[in-house]
């Protein structure tokens, strides 16, 4: 009788834990403020919160990510947009406090050149090497054919 209390007391408290937690992303997404009204701000914020990157997640974009911390940095994105900031000034200010590490897609310039250019040199070289072997290959047969006659 005893036993079955205790299994049955889990049971409630692993429940209750588990409504508590699909509960939760629902109350993340009421904490957010409610302007379904302003659609344009909305989604000058989703643009902007796609292309930098989470901190804590760090392979995905705050617009994506779950994390408490990307809840409040799409939050700032927001408020600088209603504030009257341009989208490139708002972009500048994470990149002012993160460093060029926050975008998706550093822009192409300085070092990050290196990443855009590195894969079109690789396959430009791949390229020419197997033109030169397949040049090579070709001549051998003709120059050892007229040698031994």
């Amino acid at each position: 009788m005893i036993r079955t209390a205790l299994v049955a007391s889990a049971l409630v408290l692993c429940l209750g834990g588990f409504a508590l937690e699909a509960q939760a992303p629902s109350d993340m997404s009421r904490a957010q403020p409610a302007l379904t009204g302003d659609s344009a701000l909305e989604a000058q914020t989703s643009a902007i919160a796609s292309q930098l990157r989470c901190p804590v997640c760090q392979g995905v974009s705050i617009q994506d990510s779950p994390s408490e911390l990307a809840l409040q940095m799409r939050g700032v994105v927001r408020d600088q947009l209603r504030a009257g900031r341009t989208p490139d000034q708002v972009t500048a200010y994470f990149v002012s406090k993160y460093g060029e590490w926050i975008l998706l897609e550093p822009k192409p310039r300085g070092v990050n050149l290196l990443v855009y250019a590195l894969p079109a040199v690789v396959v430009l070289g791949g390229l020419g090497v197997v033109f030169l072997a397949v040049r090579r290959w070709t001549k051998q047969p003709a120059s050892g054919g007229s040698a031994g006659e």
